[in-house]
């Protein structure tokens, strides 16, 4: 499972049946930070995401057949949620700091 923004669409009239009454978008994973984070990939829509929005890509064909109700499908990612925002710390202000001592 990994963070992406939407980057936009892609239109296919001849595809496999699996494909078949989904939505196809190009997504583009970035850390929590929001930096790019690898290459853009394509994914199933799941959930009416548009461009610009972060998502939540997970990137699994089992997870994918799941998510989709279908048995072994051609597919590998699924953007499985839309995130309302990103609550995160960088990792050296994540280390806890020592107590403060009184003169």
């Amino acid at each position: 499972m990994f963070l992406a923004r939407v980057l936009g669409s892609v239109v296919s009239t001849v595809k496999h049946d699996a494909y078949r009454r989904t939505k196809l978008m190009i997504v583009q994973p970035v850390r929590p930070t929001g930096d790019n984070d690898g290459d853009s990939l394509l994914a199933v829509d799941t959930v009416g995401a548009g461009v610009g929005e972060t998502v939540i890509v997970l990137r699994q064909g089992v997870a994918a057949a799941q998510v989709l109700g279908v048995d072994r499908p051609p597919i590998r990612s699924v953007i499985a949620g839309i995130v309302d925002r990103v609550d995160a710390r960088s990792p050296a202000s994540a280390e806890p700091r020592p107590p403060e001592r009184s003169p």
